[in-house]
Formats: C-alpha cells, sequence, structure tokens
C-alpha cells in the first residue's frame, strides 16, 4: 500500500502522514526530508548551491524510487512535487492519493506562524505572504486537483483528517 499525501505548504502534510502511520501500521515518509538524506545537504542549499532544475530533477527521481520500491509506506510531498517532471503521471499509477485542501486563510494563518523556518517565504510581510499563497495555489490547484481523492482540512483536527482518509483507503 502506497499513500502519498499532497497539497500546499503548510496543509499539515507531514503531519498527517505521521498520525496515519500508527492507524496503518507502515512508515510514514517526508519527500523533503528523504532528499536531504540522500544528497546530504538541505533543500535551500541545495536550492542555493544547485538552483531549482536540480533540485526538480532530484525530486523526480527520489520519488520514482520510492514508488518503485515494493514497501508500503505514506509519503508526503514537497508542495511543488506534483507539478513538475510526470510525477503526477507517476503518482496516479503507483499510489493512492489525497489532496489536503485548505483555503488561503488556513494556510496563511499557519504560514504566517512559521515562516522564519520557510526559506520560501520567510523575508515576505503579511499582505505578500497572502498575495504568494493566492497566486501559488492558483498554479497548483489544477494539478493538486487530480488526486484520487480531496480532504478539505479547514477547521479539522489532525485526527479528524486522518480518520476520513483511512475511511477511503
Amino acid at each position: 500500500m502506497k499513500i502519498i499525501l499532497l497539497g500546499y505548504m503548510g496543509s499539515g502534510k507531514s503531519t498527517v502522514a505521521k498520525a496515519l502511520q500508527d492507524t496503518f501500521k507502515i512508515n510514514a515518509l517526508d519527500l523533503d526530508d528523504y532528499i536531504i538524506e540522500k544528497e546530504g545537504i538541505s533543500i535551500s542549499e541545495i536550492f542555493a548551491a544547485k538552483g531549482e532544475i536540480y533540485f526538480r530533477k532530484q525530486e523526480n527521481k527520489y520519488l520514482i524510487e520510492l514508488l518503485e520500491s515494493e514497501n508500503s509506506f505514506i509519503l508526503a510531498l514537497g508542495g511543488g512535487t506534483p507539478c513538475y517532471a510526470n510525477n503526477l503521471d507517476f503518482i496516479k499509477n503507483e499510489a493512492k492519493s489525497f489532496y489536503l485542501k485548505a483555503k488561503i486563510g488556513t494556510l496563511f494563518h499557519r504560514l504566517r506562524q512559521e515562516n522564519s523556518s520557510r526559506p520560501l517565504i520567510s523575508e515576505l510581510n503579511d499582505e505578500k505572504l497572502k498575495e504568494f499563497i493566492a497566486k501559488h495555489l492558483f498554479e497548483r490547484a489544477p494539478f493538486y486537483e487530480q488526486a484520487n481523492h480531496i480532504i478539505s482540512i479547514d477547521e479539522k483536527s489532525v485526527e479528524a483528517i486522518a480518520s476520513e482518509i483511512s475511511a477511503l483507503v
């Protein structure tokens, strides 16, 4: 069994993956963490030293590596992963996918509290952050919405989201 969680940053993919790990008794993985482990440097260091094109190629390589493995897992993707290479087609063929869909206000509230730990948004003021989220969601939604299931996460607990996903697996 392979379960993929996709959605915008701050939608709770990694947190929900960990909650599902207990339910299904399979490992929860975070693609960004997997890339960091394989590359030996942080995502922001990869972007700074080698650029986004290199990162997206490695992201695709490691996603395929995981999906082609015999292992069962729950995988939290990076926010941009479904939007590049043939990642979405590969995900659709190899796993059951869930889009953790959040409103702009929910994402803004969450990301505003943790923007210092996220290089893409660390320098943005509130107005710019809201604009950034809205623009990215507009661009990425057509990819996200191709997931097998869309789970609205606004005003729901991690446990409620995990339960909803469990019922659909």
